[in-house]
């Protein structure tokens, strides 16, 4: 059937030919850049430095025509990072930030979130969510400092840092202007890309030219892989992509000890020596990653909708939170253990969908750091082979006691015959619903046997050819 244009399709006859489909593309672009131009005054980007964020900064210098500032957090990731200052500088860039906040990572993102025990969906340590909030804090605070009127990230538009970093944006500076080039550019292919960086002389790494087998990120916490190589997950990934960790099959035959020492929550010593925050998790990144600890290969699902295959090396992160609950199980009492656990999924869901600057999340740190307050002693581990396991806990806070907890004589501590009427109304609910549910159950006259407690005796059905529930003696 045809449209009021003439075409089988949505598009006019004219669009429907390859040619006036390119020309149509190229106008709209130039229409939408025209409308880009005078928007933005000075934007501050998050800039890596790589030939990524070096294709952004160019870009947004062309199309919006405005000032750019660099912004380059060290995290930890473990690159040189002043020749991203160099480049920045060679494409005109006046104002360069090259902050080290490896400190505030961890004492202020990470160890929070560890105090939580946080996991999403049972496995990830949130080692990439977890950066997103203090990067874009920093730019906001650039932002103020300089005068810009916006914020730029080299995030896509298909993952979750993009919503990562503009909820945190928006918490922080709700007038604040966000740029996103990866939803406003035509370029779809790393072709198009390098014709791009090519065209305004933007060096291209050989290493660079062609498709990359996986992306990387890297801070103190983690290493994460995903993409092209890794996006079968039956595929297994390849040995030599891992850069933090042996194999667990090379890691030493003899295994490696250490003690974790914590103060409400927070681990301040390794093996009685005491560290920053960020000394601390590279040490335990260095322990674990000898003994092949901490490689996860998982599919996730994503706050945008889909699923992803990711490959992560979090050595220190995953002794840290063996350790962590290791000391919680005789610190805390069972309920709030429990309480925590119930809300850790959630508190995990909220950091991972990118809304550590919400009140629900603080409201939820505010209750799990109450409960950290005499989560204080030492935990020792053993680390073999790609395990982490506690071989002992102590404290001075502790709720162990080993005197009413030993089978030998506990001094009238706990007398065992008190446990028979805990039990019954611990049970009383159960029984109450055994005797409603088996009258509705079973006809009258039944021949299957079956045992129903009623009272303190187990009455056989059948016997009594009746479904009179008896209770008593």
């Amino acid at each position: 059937m045809l449209n009021a244009a003439g075409s089988t399709c949505g598009l006019p006859r004219p669009l429907r030919c390859p040619a006036h489909r390119r020309a149509a593309v190229v106008a709209r672009d130039v229409s939408a850049a025209a409308s880009r131009k005078g928007q933005v005054k000075k934007v501050v980007l998050a800039y890596s430095g790589g030939l990524d964020t070096s294709i952004i900064l160019k870009w947004l210098q062309d199309e919006y025509e405005c000032e750019v500032v660099t912004f380059t957090a060290d995290l930890g990731q473990g690159e040189e990072l002043e020749p991203a200052r160099a480049k920045a500088e060679k494409m005109g860039i006046k104002q360069i930030y090259i902050d080290d906040l490896r400190e505030e990572f961890v004492r202020d993102y990470v160890f929070p979130m560890f105090r939580a025990n946080s996991q999403y969906e049972g496995v990830y340590l949130l080692g990439t969510s977890i950066a997103r909030p203090l990067i874009a804090k920093r730019q906001i605070e650039i932002a103020q400092e300089v005068g810009a009127d916006a914020v730029s990230h080299g995030a896509t538009g298909k993952g979750n840092d993009q919503v990562r970093f503009e909820v945190s944006y928006y918490s922080l500076k709700p007038d604040i202007k966000v740029i996103a080039p990866w939803r406003e550019w035509t370029m779809t292919s790393r072709t198009d890309m390098i014709q791009y960086a090519e065209k305004f002389g933007i060096p291209v790494p050989a290493a660079k030219r062609d498709e990359p087998p996986f992306s990387m990120d890297a801070n103190l916490l983690h290493i994460s892989y995903e993409g092209n190589a890794l996006e079968d997950p039956w595929d297994a990934p390849s040995e030599d992509m891992f850069t933090r960790s042996v194999s667990p099959e090379k890691a030493p035959d003899t295994p490696t000890f250490v003690e974790v020492e914590f103060e409400k929550g927070n681990p301040v010593a390794i093996d009685g020596v005491q560290l920053s925050p960020a000394a601390l998790l590279t040490k335990l990144n260095e322990l674990g990653g000898a003994n092949g600890i901490g490689r996860i290969d998982l599919v996730e699902s994503r706050f945008v909708g889909m699923k992803s295959r990711g490959v992560y090396e979090t050595p220190g992160g995953t002794i840290l939170l063996t350790a962590h609950r290791a000391m919680e199980s005789i610190t805390l009492d069972r309920g709030e253990m429990h309480l925590k656990d119930d809300l850790m999924p959630r508190y995990a869901e909220l950091v991972y969908n990118g809304f550590w600057f919400s009140p629900e999340r603080e409201a939820l740190q505010a209750l799990v750091d109450k409960t950290q307050e005499f989560c204080t002693g030492t935990v020792r581990v053993k680390l073999y082979k790609g395990n982490v396991i506690v071989v002992g806990r102590k404290s001075p806070f502790s709720l162990y006691d080993k005197v009413i907890a030993s089978f030998e004589n506990d001094k009238g501590l706990y007398n065992q015959a008190d446990a028979g009427g805990f039990i019954k109304l611990q049970a009383l609910r159960l029984r109450t619903l055994g005797v409603n549910r088996y009258k509705k159950t079973f006809s009258r006259g039944s021949r299957h046997v079956r045992d129903v407690w009623l009272g303190t005796r187990l009455l056989p059905i059948g016997e009594g050819r009746t479904n009179k529930a008896v209770v008593g003696p």
